[in-house]
């Protein structure tokens, strides 16, 4: 019954609103628009922690989709001035939706996976081949995408042509993936060029590497994109980055230092071979491990709960990046007096609360 509910809900507003006529997204962190995101994100919490959280006053839902992929599941909102929010959830109690997380080898950001039997995606996040992405999250964008397509076809064609996707934790994650891939879609002219994007990561974690990060800033750029990061909050610091000397620009020093070092008399050539190795080899060897770990024997568990997927080709590469426009809602004393660190509760510190309070805050 959703999928009609759905439809009269977006043709009723089409009709009954000639606001959806022009577009109301503005660039520009917006504090107000942060807040009322951060609430709509709150409501895929259970019944108790949504009691205790502000409800949304600018939105109302429409559509919640099926659950997909590694537990993985986006709402649908919509406003009476004709702006859609797509708000992806946030990692839950299930250890599929952590497998999602921990799934966390390197794939290149241009390619395709085979993710069950009869289904493969094939995508584009950017277009240079170093760029590469967390492919964990990369998975769950996939599933989520095969639902919000059409949703966002429905949309367009009701006249909504504004669309703000939103996540907090693993659902800010996606939401850097999911924006990516819309926007290459759009440059495919698969998604009409007058849809306009806007992003609000809440408690993103690190996407992908410095040359993801290069594409996605250059596309979202002149305030189109946000992640929002509690400064006291340990998720944004993750994964864990590994930069090797193969993490570089194609010109960088380091690419002819062995050569340089052979040429060097033979005291000279072992001691700075002996420091050359010395510097780089641990970062290879880690990053080996990461992809092994973190990478080839996740898969194995992700193959269980996806009949049929095929793990793709790991990108040689674990230098995870901050990614975005960056807005600091920064912890100062009164906050640490209200949300005290914590070794027993690690996560007092990202839920929804202390991100509504520290936002509350901002000028």
């Amino acid at each position: 019954m959703k999928i009609p509910l759905l439809s009269l809900y977006l043709v009723y507003s089409a009709f009954s609103s000639t606001a959806l006529l022009g577009q109301k997204l503005k660039p520009g962190f917006d504090k107000a628009e942060y807040i009322e995101l951060l609430k709509v994100s709150a409501r895929f919490g259970d019944s108790t922690y949504i009691n205790a959280f502000p409800s949304p006053q600018q939105f109302k839902p429409v559509y919640r989709s099926p659950i997909v992929g590694l537990d993985n599941r986006w709402d649908l909102w919509t406003s009476n001035e004709g702006i859609a929010v797509f708000s992806i959830r946030g990692t839950t109690q299930n250890s599929v939706s952590w497998l999602a997380n921990f799934y966390a080898a390197m794939v290149p950001a241009k390619g395709e996976i085979q993710l069950t039997d009869q289904e493969k995606f094939v995508y584009e996040l950017a277009a240079g081949p170093k760029a590469a992405v967390h492919v964990g999250w990369l998975v769950s964008t996939a599933f989520l995408a095969k639902d919000i397509l059409p949703k966002l076809d429905s949309c367009y064609r009701s006249g909504i042509k504004d669309v703000i996707i939103t996540g907090h934790s693993q659902g800010g994650a996606i939401a850097f993936l999911l924006t990516a891939y819309l926007y290459n879609l759009q440059k495919q002219q698969r998604i009409p060029a007058d849809v306009r994007f806007k992003t609000y990561c809440s408690a993103g974690p690190k996407p992908g590497n410095l040359y993801f990060a290069y594409e996605y800033e250059a596309a979202t750029q002149n305030g189109w994109a946000y992640n929002v990061v509690n400064s006291a909050d340990w998720v944004p610091e993750v994964p864990l980055s590994v930069q090797t000397i193969n993490d570089f620009n194609e010109t960088n020093p380091f690419k002819g230092a062995p050569g340089i070092i052979k040429k060097q008399k033979l005291p000279r050539r072992i001691a700075l071979k002996y420091v050359y190795n010395s510097l780089s080899r641990p970062a290879l060897k880690a990053q080996k491990n990461y992809q092994k770990y973190l990478g080839k024997l996740a898969s194995r568990t992700v193959k269980k709960n996806l009949n049929g997927y095929v793990p793709p080709a790991y990108y040689n590469s674990n230098n995870y990046v901050r990614t975005g426009n960056m807005i600091v809602l920064l912890a100062d004393s009164t906050y640490y007096k209200q949300y005290p660190d914590s070794k027993e509760k690690i996560f007092t510190h990202h839920f929804h609360p202390p991100y509504l309070y520290l936002a509350n805050k901002l000028p």
